[in-house]
């Protein structure tokens, strides 16, 4: 018998605040996440890119100094969101063994390797960090929240680039539904605000060079759009099943419907312009929840504001919704936030939830003049919907052509 599977927690750590109601305030008032970089390496490697939507509150700040010399800043940030998700969802006790983690990034330990590598290289293996494998492990952030919070259902990581964390917040549907665990926490970390990935993504023209407005920079939908905005943070989601919430009182935000993945087959970055496997995939997490796709009353759009990925999204959606498209309000969150890679799903998925829980649609900002070639109703201002009995998804696609979707609805 399916279960109906439900959001307790919420927890974030962002380039727009610290926590999750810092975040959703910030997005909600319309501000940017993206600022000028102030490291010396920006000037030092010559980067044509020298600016990102960094998080806005430091891990330094806030964790111990224990934790943060054995811990790279992705699992840093992981931590961070996972502890403020436990504490919202008001958890006092559970059976280890019926409490799982599903946590995602998209590139992982990427300072703890190329740090180690210049120690390396400029001070000999004697000077190698013994913690080294461990930090840099894209399992790094999925262990350390699983340790301490003392999971024992499962610890697992999903590494699917920008599509990486909406599929663990899928592998916590299923999970809960194999009746393996009553309890799941699930979320995505990243950073990769660094000079490699920086020059990287640069190189082949992703990131906008709007080095004179960084705030203005990301900006989906927009004729004018020229790459996205590198981001960093973390988000976690617990997710329960329905039963045990009620047992124990809980506060409930949403009901998670399931979600799907699906792939495109077509290149290694370039979305398939027709967008079909994308189309499969949102279709699939609403049709496979027992929902109409006529019930849909939001997206959340993967929007990461390069010229050609925001057409195939666009696409793809025509395929699903066909002349309804034009009634379903839009929002592409990361003209705030950046684009937190592998976290950026977890993210959006949190957006969507409290969309629905507050009955309050999140604004795109930075869309001056729309691409007639994307006619949709992009939210521009915070917007009031009647959310009651709709249905809400969230779209995250990356590169390898990896597509996932989560559906959720009202509680």
């Amino acid at each position: 018998m399916t279960k109906n599977i439900v959001i307790t927690g919420l927890g974030a750590t962002t380039p727009l605040g610290g926590t999750m109601p810092e975040t959703w305030a910030a997005l909600l008032n319309k501000e940017s996440g993206a600022r000028t970089l102030e490291q010396d390496w920006v000037a030092t490697y010559e980067l044509p890119v020298t600016f990102a939507a960094q998080a806005k509150v430091a891990a330094t700040d806030v964790l111990s100094r224990v934790e943060t010399k054995r811990l790279d800043p992705s699992s840093q940030f992981a931590l961070i969101a996972a502890r403020e998700a436990w504490a919202d969802a008001g958890i006092e006790d559970i059976v280890p063994e019926r409490l799982g983690v599903e946590w995602a990034t998209g590139i992982g330990g990427v300072w703890t390797l190329l740090d180690a590598w210049d120690t390396l290289r400029e001070k000999g293996p004697r000077r190698v960090l013994p913690m080294t494998v461990p930090m840099l492990m894209p399992n790094g952030p999925a262990a350390a929240v699983g340790m301490d919070l003392g999971a024992r259902a499962g610890v697992r990581t999903a590494v699917s680039a920008c599509a990486s964390s909406t599929e663990s917040l899928i592998n916590a549907y299923n999970l809960l539904q194999s009746g393996l665990a009553d309890v799941v926490v699930a979320g995505g970390a990243e950073a990769a605000i660094h000079p490699l990935p920086i020059a990287s993504f640069a190189a082949m023209q992703a990131l906008s060079r709007d080095n004179d407005t960084p705030a203005t920079a990301s900006r989906p939908y927009d004729v004018s759009r020229n790459g996205f905005v590198m981001g960093e943070g973390a988000a976690a989601i617990v997710v329960e099943t329905e039963e045990h919430a009620i047992a124990r009182g809980a506060k409930i935000y949403a009901r998670l419907l399931g979600g799907s993945v699906t792939s495109d087959a077509h290149h290694i970055t370039a979305p398939d312009p027709e967008g079909s496997a994308a189309a499969r995939a949102m279709r699939a997490a609403v049709e496979g929840s027992g929902r109409s796709l006529d019930e849909v009353i939001h997206v959340n759009a993967h929007a990461t504001s390069t010229p050609v990925g925001d057409v195939a999204e666009y696409q793809a959606l025509l395929r699903v919704f066909g002349d309804r498209l034009s009634e379903i309000p839009v929002s592409a969150t990361k003209a705030s936030t950046g684009h937190l890679l592998g976290g950026t799903g977890a993210l959006e998925a949190a957006f969507t939830i409290m969309a629905l829980h507050t009955g309050t649609l999140p604004p795109t900002i930075n869309l001056a003049e729309q691409d007639p070639a994307i006619p949709l109703d992009v939210v521009t201002e915070p917007r009031a919907i009647e959310a009651d009995g709709g249905v809400a998804i969230s779209n995250s696609f990356g590169f390898g052509g990896h597509n996932a979707v989560v559906a959720f609805a009202t509680a």
